[in-house]
């Protein structure tokens, strides 16, 4: 997400704090202990202003929701959500999803959300899309067996590929639609969602079941060099 820089960034960062997590390799395998007792720790890629976010975890509080978001100017309107609504199972954190193995222990994920993503729709970046397979391996080391990933986009291009890649990973996808609110809407929307929904335009949506699989070393590099 780009948004114009914020000269109060700082002084806006500081006061959500209590949401943002600076450290987050401190809580590799650890996180639950953030919310002893939660029944499950779900993590949203890219949330974005948090509308989604801090939604989702108002509407489950039994669960530990961590959101991830490269663009601070973005995150900290998120927490400012959070905050606002005095949330206490989500918090944020500032990275890049490459490095998500870099915070999560292998399995520790129950599920996983990517919400409208950069459809990145040049071929010489496919490997940049967060569908891209060298991205759903290390997604398939940190969510558990049998976890899910629910997938959003408006992009149809970007949903094709998308499914290719998982059916070519093994994943098995189900709950596939091209029109997710053709009838009403459906769950909980971002802000993207809302406006495309007002536009008439369809939301492609579907929810794939991880498991391990083995990516050739070569195509692994592809992600891992960015």
């Amino acid at each position: 997400m780009r948004m114009r820089r914020m000269r109060n960034l700082e002084p806006r960062m500081e006061q959500c704090a209590a949401y943002r997590i600076e450290h987050p390799e401190k809580y590799k395998g650890a996180w639950r202990e953030l919310m002893p007792g939660c029944k499950a720790l779900w993590l949203e890629v890219g949330c974005g202003k948090g509308k989604f976010t801090a939604e989702t975890a108002a509407a489950n509080p039994e669960v530990l929701l961590i959101a991830v978001e490269r663009c601070r100017e973005a995150m900290v309107v998120a927490m400012e959500k959070a905050r606002s609504m005095e949330l206490r199972n989500v918090f944020f954190i500032d990275m890049d999803a490459v490095g998500i193995e870099e915070v999560f222990a292998p399995e520790e994920i129950d599920r996983m959300f990517i919400n409208f993503p950069d459809p990145w729709p040049r071929k010489k970046n496919a490997k940049r899309r967060l569908t891209h397979r060298a991205f759903l391996d290390k997604y398939c080391r940190v969510v558990r067996q049998g976890g899910e990933i629910h997938f959003k986009t408006d992009n149809a291009p970007l949903f094709v590929y998308s499914l290719e890649e998982f059916a070519a990973c093994g994943l098995n996808a189900k709950n596939v639609t091209d029109d997710l609110h053709a009838n009403g809407p459906v769950g909980i929307m971002t802000g993207y969602e809302e406006k495309f929904y007002q536009l008439g335009t369809p939301i492609h949506r579907c929810e794939v079941v991880c498991r391990p699989f083995i990516l050739p070393p070569q195509e692994k590099k592809q992600v891992d060099a960015l």
